[in-house]
């Protein structure tokens, strides 16, 4: 046996009829920290600064890798018999 019920409700009436709280004052407060963040940190979205952040990272990740290989083949160079 099957039973379907149709129930027509706003969201609010839906939430107060099922006990569950109401967050839109929490998410209202949420989407406004997230602007004025944003708003304070625009400046690092634009290209220029972006390429200084990644270029620098960029040039140590590279030299990080390179004394790594270095490391390593110097390692084992020195593990081979001489003849």
């Amino acid at each position: 046996m099957k039973v379907t019920i149709n129930c027509e409700c706003t969201p609010e009436e839906a939430r107060s009829f099922l006990g569950l709280p109401d967050v839109a004052p929490l998410n209202e407060f949420l989407v406004e920290q997230t602007r004025a963040s944003f708003e304070k940190n625009i400046h690092q979205m634009q290209p220029e600064e972006l390429l200084k952040t990644w270029s620098g990272l960029g040039v140590q990740m590279q030299d990080n890798f390179l004394k790594l290989f270095q490391m390593s083949a110097s390692a084992g160079m020195s593990g081979f018999p001489k003849k």
